[in-house]
């Protein structure tokens, strides 16, 4: 398999169009065949009517056949992954092992998607039988569930080529629900995403389903997401990316004549609070749980745990000189762009001139760990893992301290006892994840700071480390503002992500046969039903 550099518009390509890009190696420092045209807002249009066209198709589409559908697209990635893998290595530098391991987890999610299409428990079914002869008014027939919306856009994602871009969950997710996907591929991997892209109109194609079901578009730029968003006939959009990017598609979709909806996984820190019994039991091991989480893909995840917050003692003590040591013998390597990188090091240039903010031991001064990258083998991409610390006070006084910075890069924050963590986390904004280390008998006496970071995370975890994320219908990947635009009451990851992509209609009054087959008496789908108050997948008598 090889890329092209065209657009996929339904089962054509796009001709000659905007401006011109090429992939970039970020270990070689190099451009590489072929040119990727940039799409038009021509292309986007056409895109945007072939999936709304295809929509009411889409909709009334049985669970099974999408459920087909997604095994389908996850049976090609497997059987093309040694392709898709090598290509992926040279447009993101990510090792073989770690983008094996990404197929995989994306052939897996689309599979439990279509599981979950196929339940069809997702959709909430609600049936309310009609009283005529109640008193003193007859009570109608009341029958609703989340039905899709219609074309969804996805903007793929820089640091997961698979697992959150062309085939990822955003997608996996809205075809699953009953919707047409139209995607936006990121430019840092231009070739896997149409590689990718072929895939999925391969499954297309093989199961008979129509030409709007998937669109790949190409942009070096934003004009063609722009349009994409701002398109009349597109119903929700999917982003994983910056908060700078996120809030711009969220103020252009609630700019529109009639808004819509922006899924956006933005930014967040990952605070992880270290109890002292924590230090006491098993310090060796949160080094190295610690290190491993912080560095693994060079820091660009979005669970990355950049906020460490500690009770300063000589264990505490102890215990940061052990990890700075790791730090400094961590070695440099590449990060995703030379924008992502040249992001990284002007955040940590102004984090070292920040008052009350030094860097972690002498041998991770951030403007020694910059000036080594910028003369090492990897001058564009080159990143080693650059900490800092400051003290609660200042942390609680700088709203700045707060702010992500992606890459290898962490905070720790020294605080004199337990009741000064506690206003460390009542003052945090909206995280995807918050962790707890905490010694045996200690996590029972910290109810009031668990019940803190539940209110300011989506997942809360327990002597655990937050990247590491375990696709199943129990998890949930948001988090509040900033971590997501919606609040947190989605997720991104796990079966309740088909929500998203769904809103509720209520059937009132209707013969049987003209309802959904989810609604009607006989429940021919064996949907799992509320019906008059209790749960059940019988008929209504």
């Amino acid at each position: 398999m090889k890329p092209d550099g065209a657009s996929l518009i339904g089962f054509g390509s796009s001709g000659p169009g905007g401006a011109s890009f090429q992939a970039f190696d970020p270990v070689r420092g190099v451009n590489f065949e072929p040119s990727f045209s940039s799409a038009t807002n021509e292309d986007a249009g056409r895109a945007a009517q072939l999936a709304a066209a295809a929509a009411p198709g889409w909709a009334r589409l049985p669970g099974a056949a999408r459920s087909q559908f997604l095994h389908a697209i996850a049976t090609n990635l497997e059987a093309k992954t040694a392709d898709l893998v090598a290509r992926a290595m040279l447009e993101t530098g990510l090792a073989e092992a770690r983008l094996k391991g990404e197929v995989a987890r994306t052939c897996g999610q689309l599979r439990l998607y279509g599981q979950a299409a196929e339940r069809g428990d997702w959709r909430d079914v609600r049936i309310e039988t009609a009283q005529p002869e109640r008193q003193p008014l007859p009570k109608p027939d009341h029958r609703s569930m989340l039905r899709p919306l219609g074309p969804v856009v996805v903007f793929g994602s820089s640091n997961f080529p698979f697992a959150y871009s062309v085939a990822g969950g955003d997608t996996a997710s809205a075809f699953a629900a009953g919707c047409p996907v139209i995607v936006k591929a990121h430019p840092a991997h231009p070739g896997t995403s149409e590689l990718v892209g072929r895939l999925i109109l391969h499954a297309v194609r093989d199961c008979g389903l129509p030409e709007g079901t998937f669109s790949l578009l190409f942009d070096a730029g934003f004009a063609v997401g722009q349009a994409l968003v701002k398109h009349p006939l597109v119903k929700a959009v999917g982003f994983t990316g910056s908060l700078g990017g996120g809030r711009a598609l969220v103020d252009l979709a609630a700019a529109r004549p009639e808004p819509i909806p922006v899924y956006a996984e933005m930014g967040s820190i990952n605070p992880v609070f270290i109890l002292p019994g924590a230090l006491a039991e098993r310090a060796a091991g949160i080094v190295e749980g610690l290190h491993a989480s912080a560095t693994v893909g060079v820091g660009q995840f979005c669970t990355n745990p950049g906020l460490i917050v500690l009770q300063r003692s000589a264990a505490a003590e102890q215990f940061m000189m052990s990890l700075t040591a790791k730090l400094a013998a961590t070695p440099e390597a590449a990060m995703l762009t030379a924008g992502i990188c040249g992001k990284f090091r002007t955040g940590v240039e102004a984090r070292a001139r920040t008052a009350g903010v030094k860097p972690v031991g002498a041998s991770l001064l951030a403007t020694d760990r910059t000036a080594q990258s910028r003369a090492s083998s990897l001058p564009q991409t080159g990143a080693a893992p650059v900490w800092f610390e400051t003290t609660a006070l200042e942390f609680l006084g700088n709203p700045a301290l707060s702010q992500e910075i992606f890459g290898p890069s962490s905070l720790v924050v020294w605080c004199k006892d337990g009741p000064e963590m506690l206003e460390v986390a009542r003052h945090l904004e909206g995280n995807l994840t918050a962790t707890l280390q905490a010694g045996a008998a200690e996590a029972q006496t910290q109810g009031a700071l668990i019940d803190v970071l539940a209110a300011k995370a989506g997942r809360v975890i327990l002597n655990g480390y937050p990247t590491g994320l375990e696709v199943s219908p129990a998890i949930v990947h948001s988090g509040p503002y900033p971590a997501t635009s919606d609040g947190g009451r989605s997720t991104s990851v796990g079966t309740r992500a088909l929500t998203r992509w769904a809103r509720l209609v209520c059937y009132q009054g209707f013969a049987d046969e003209l309802l959904p087959p989810e609604l009607q008496n006989a429940n021919p789908v064996g949907a799992l039903r509320l019906v008059d108050g209790e749960w059940t997948r019988a008929a209504v008598a």
